[in-house]
Protein backbone atom coordinates (compact mmCIF):
# COMPACT_ATOMS: atom_id res chain seq x y z
CA UNK A 1 0.00 0.00 0.00
CA UNK A 2 1.07 3.44 -0.38
CA UNK A 3 0.26 6.26 1.47
CA UNK A 4 0.40 10.09 0.45
CA UNK A 5 1.83 12.61 2.59
CA UNK A 6 -0.69 15.93 2.90
CA UNK A 7 2.61 18.50 3.52
CA UNK A 8 5.84 18.47 1.87
CA UNK A 9 8.57 16.97 4.74
CA UNK A 10 10.84 19.95 5.26
CA UNK A 11 14.50 19.30 6.00
CA UNK A 12 16.03 21.12 8.80
CA UNK A 13 19.50 21.42 9.00
CA UNK A 14 22.01 24.30 10.94
CA UNK A 15 23.36 26.96 8.60
CA UNK A 16 27.07 28.25 9.67
CA UNK A 17 27.11 32.03 10.02
CA UNK A 18 30.18 33.77 11.46
CA UNK A 19 32.29 32.83 14.22
CA UNK A 20 30.84 33.85 17.72
CA UNK A 21 34.18 36.59 18.18
CA UNK A 22 32.48 38.34 14.73
CA UNK A 23 29.86 39.58 17.04
CA UNK A 24 30.68 42.25 19.58
CA UNK A 25 29.09 41.81 22.99
CA UNK A 26 25.40 43.21 23.29
CA UNK A 27 25.45 43.63 19.60
CA UNK A 28 23.90 42.08 16.70
CA UNK A 29 25.06 41.07 12.93
CA UNK A 30 22.44 40.85 9.93
CA UNK A 31 22.85 37.02 8.08
CA UNK A 32 20.89 36.13 4.87
CA UNK A 33 19.75 32.23 5.60
CA UNK A 34 17.59 30.58 3.37
CA UNK A 35 16.57 33.83 1.65
CA UNK A 36 15.44 35.08 5.16
CA UNK A 37 17.30 38.43 6.80
CA UNK A 38 17.89 37.53 10.49
CA UNK A 39 19.02 39.63 13.04
CA UNK A 40 21.74 37.04 15.50
CA UNK A 41 22.12 39.02 18.89
CA UNK A 42 25.21 38.31 21.46
CA UNK A 43 24.22 39.23 25.00
CA UNK A 44 27.02 40.42 26.81
CA UNK A 45 30.67 38.85 26.15
CA UNK A 46 28.96 35.14 26.82
CA UNK A 47 28.19 32.90 24.14
CA UNK A 48 24.46 33.33 24.89
CA UNK A 49 23.01 34.01 21.20
CA UNK A 50 19.34 35.51 19.81
CA UNK A 51 17.77 35.08 16.47
CA UNK A 52 14.96 36.97 15.29
CA UNK A 53 13.71 38.37 11.80
CA UNK A 54 15.69 41.63 10.85
CA UNK A 55 12.31 43.25 9.51
CA UNK A 56 11.15 46.02 11.71
CA UNK A 57 7.29 45.94 11.35
CA UNK A 58 7.27 49.56 12.75
CA UNK A 59 9.06 51.21 10.53
CA UNK A 60 8.68 48.65 7.61
CA UNK A 61 12.93 47.75 7.12
CA UNK A 62 15.20 45.78 7.72
CA UNK A 63 17.17 46.88 10.55
CA UNK A 64 16.95 45.42 13.70
CA UNK A 65 20.37 43.94 14.06
CA UNK A 66 21.43 47.57 14.52
CA UNK A 67 19.12 48.28 17.68
CA UNK A 68 20.54 48.26 21.28
CA UNK A 69 20.61 45.18 23.16
CA UNK A 70 19.63 45.79 26.78
CA UNK A 71 16.54 44.00 29.69
CA UNK A 72 13.28 45.63 30.37
CA UNK A 73 12.18 44.16 33.96
CA UNK A 74 14.88 41.21 33.28
CA UNK A 75 13.11 40.61 29.84
CA UNK A 76 16.41 40.40 27.23
CA UNK A 77 15.51 42.92 24.30
CA UNK A 78 16.45 44.83 21.33
CA UNK A 79 14.89 48.31 20.85
CA UNK A 80 14.95 49.17 16.82
CA UNK A 81 17.44 51.86 15.93
CA UNK A 82 14.43 53.44 13.98
CA UNK A 83 11.37 54.00 15.97
CA UNK A 84 12.44 52.63 19.76
CA UNK A 85 9.62 49.58 19.65
CA UNK A 86 11.34 47.07 21.93
CA UNK A 87 10.94 43.62 21.06
CA UNK A 88 11.58 40.35 23.58
CA UNK A 89 14.98 38.40 21.82
CA UNK A 90 13.47 35.04 23.24
CA UNK A 91 9.81 35.47 21.83
CA UNK A 92 10.07 38.00 18.97
CA UNK A 93 6.80 39.67 21.20
CA UNK A 94 6.75 43.50 20.90
CA UNK A 95 7.07 44.91 24.57
CA UNK A 96 5.48 48.38 23.54
CA UNK A 97 2.57 46.74 21.28
CA UNK A 98 1.24 43.36 22.74
CA UNK A 99 -0.26 42.61 19.21
CA UNK A 100 2.66 42.60 17.30
CA UNK A 101 5.25 39.31 17.18
CA UNK A 102 8.37 38.91 14.87
CA UNK A 103 9.62 35.50 14.09
CA UNK A 104 12.60 33.75 15.90
CA UNK A 105 14.78 31.25 14.89
CA UNK A 106 16.76 28.49 16.66
CA UNK A 107 20.52 29.29 17.44
CA UNK A 108 23.29 27.45 18.76
CA UNK A 109 27.49 27.76 19.44
CA UNK A 110 28.99 25.22 17.96
CA UNK A 111 33.00 25.32 18.50
CA UNK A 112 32.51 28.63 18.46
CA UNK A 113 30.49 28.87 15.50
CA UNK A 114 27.23 30.69 15.39
CA UNK A 115 24.57 28.24 13.61
CA UNK A 116 21.04 29.25 13.00
CA UNK A 117 18.37 26.43 12.10
CA UNK A 118 16.74 26.98 8.83
CA UNK A 119 14.11 24.76 6.92
CA UNK A 120 14.69 24.03 3.37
Amino acid sequence: MVQALEKQAQIKQWVDVCSIEDIQPDTGVCALVNGEQIAIFRVGATEEVYALSNYDPFSKAYVLSRGLVGDRKGIIKVASPIYKQNFNLKTGECLDDDTVKIPTYSVRIDEGRVKVESCF
